[in-house]
C-alpha cells in the first residue's frame, strides 16, 4: 500500500477530490487475501482471482495486486504437496493471462499483450520455483533430523543392551562365587559341628572361617543385586519383606477399601523359607487388588492349605472379573507365575465356574535349613 501510495503521489496525472482515497481503499482489498493465505489458503486464491475486476474500475492495477500474485503464489508452493500447488499457480495465473491478452489496460497496449503474458509467466515461475525449492529443502531438513532422531534412539538401544549383557554375564560370574561361598560354609558348618565336642579348637577354626566367609557372601550378594537392579528401578528398601504375618494386615487394607474378604487357613502352617512366605504374601497381593479393579460388588475369600510338604494359596471372589483383553497380559500375572516357578510350584488362574475371578498355586515346602542336592 505504502508502494501505491508513492506511486499515485509521483504519477503525474490529476486526481479527483477523494480519489486517493478510492485508490488506496482498492489497494487495501487487493492486498487482503494476503492476511488469509495461512488460515484459509483456497479462499485465499479465490478473493485474488476476484479482485482481477479491479483494474477495469480504476483503468490501472494497483501495485498490491501483483504482490498478492507472487506471496500467494510462494506460499502455496511452499507449504502444499505438489499437485495442489501446481493447482493454486494455475488458477491465479491463467485468468491473470486472460485478462492481459483479451482486456489489456490502456496504459500497457504498447508494450503488447506477448510481453505481459512472458513476464507474467516469468514472474509466476520463479515465485513457484522459490516456494518449491524451500519446502525441499524443509522436508529435507525434517528428514535428516528423524534420521537422526532414529539414529541416536539405536544407538541408545545398542549401548543399553550392551550393558544388560554385561550385567548379566557379571551376575552370573557373581552367583557362582555366591554359590562357591555358601556351599564351603554348608560343609564347613557340617564338620565344625561333628568335631564340635572332640576337638573344640578345630571347630573354633571352622566356625571363624564360616564367619569370614559369610561376610565376603553378603557383600559378593549386594553386589549382584546392584548388577542386577536397573536404573529405573528405586533404591534397595532396608525394611524386612512381608510375610504369611503380613497377609492379615493386608486383608484389613483391602476390608477398609470396600471389599469384604475372608480368610481360611487349613492345615498347620510349619517354618518355611522366607522366600516362600514373600510369594505367598505377592499372590495374595495381586489377587486381592484385581478384585478391588474389576470385582466390583462382591466377596473375596482367602484360603491357605497345609497338607503333603506342600502349600496352596487360594484367592477367589465373586465378581465380574476382568473384562476381555486376548491380545493383553497383565504384568501382575506374569509376576506371580514366576515367582512361583522359581520355586517349583504351578499357578493357574481363570474365571469360576459359578461366577468371579481365581487364583491358585501350589508350593512345594522344603524343610528349613536343608540344602537340596
Amino acid at each position: 500500500m505504502l508502494v501505491d501510495l508513492v506511486f499515485l503521489l509521483l504519477t503525474p496525472r490529476e486526481l479527483r477530490p477523494g480519489q486517493l482515497s478510492a485508490e488506496l481503499g482498492w489497494s487495501v482489498l487487493c492486498a487482503a487475501p494476503v492476511a488469509l493465505r495461512r488460515v484459509a489458503p483456497w479462499p485465499a486464491v479465490g478473493a485474488a482471482v476476484a479482485t482481477l475486476g479491479v483494474p477495469a474500475l480504476l483503468g490501472h492495477a494497483p501495485t498490491t495486486q501483483g504482490v498478492t500474485f507472487v506471496v500467494l503464489t510462494y506460499t502455496m508452493a511452499a507449504h502444499r504437496p505438489l499437485r495442489a500447488a501446481t493447482l493454486a499457480a494455475v488458477l491465479l495465473w491463467v485468468p491473470v493471462a486472460l485478462v492481459v491478452t483479451v482486456a489489456p489496460l490502456d496504459g500497457v497496449l504498447d508494450v503488447g499483450p506477448a510481453y505481459l503474458l512472458l513476464n507474467n509467466l516469468l514472474t509466476a515461475s520463479v515465485a513457484y520455483a522459490v516456494g518449491r525449492a524451500v519446502q525441499a529443502r524443509r522436508q529435507s531438513t525434517q528428514a535428516l533430523r528423524e534420521r537422526a532422531r532414529v539414529a541416536e534412539a539405536n544407538q541408545r538401544s545398542l549401548a543399553e543392551r550392551a550393558v544388560a549383557d554385561e550385567r548379566r554375564r557379571i551376575a552370573r560370574e557373581l552367583h557362582d562365587v555366591v554359590a562357591h561361598h555358601v556351599s564351603v560354609m554348608g560343609v564347613l558348618a557340617t564338620g565344625a559341628r561333628r568335631v564340635l565336642r572332640r576337638d573344640p579348637d578345630t571347630a573354633d577354626e571352622a566356625i571363624a572361617t564360616i564367619e569370614e566367609t559369610s561376610r565376603a557372601t553378603l557383600r559378593e550378594m549386594r553386589r549382584l543385586l546392584d548388577v542386577l537392579r536397573t536404573d529405573a528401578e528405586p533404591a534397595a528398601d532396608l525394611a524386612p519383606q512381608p510375610g504369611l504375618a503380613g497377609i492379615e494386615a493386608l486383608v484389613e487394607q483391602v476390608r477398609e477399601a470396600g471389599l469384604p474378604v475372608t480368610v481360611r487357613v487349613d492345615g498347620r502352617p510349619g517354618p518355611m523359607e522366607e522366600g516362600v512366605a514373600l510369594t505367598v504374601y505377592r499372590i495374595v497381593q495381586e489377587a486381592l487388588t484385581n478384585a478391588l479393579k474389576h470385582a466390583g460388588a462382591a466377596t473375596a475369600l482367602v484360603r491357605l492349605t497345609f497338607a503333603d510338604g506342600s502349600l496352596a494359596v487360594e484367592v477367589t471372589d465373586t465378581g465380574r472379573g476382568p473384562g476381555p483383553a486376548p491380545d493383553r497380559i497383565g504384568h501382575g500375572l506374569v509376576g506371580m507365575r514366576e515367582r512361583v516357578a522359581l520355586y517349583g510350584g504351578v499357578l493357574r488362574t481363570g474365571p469360576r465356574p459359578g461366577g468371579g475371578f481365581r487364583v491358585y498355586a501350589r508350593i512345594p515346602l522344603e524343610p528349613v535349613g536343608v540344602v537340596p542336592a
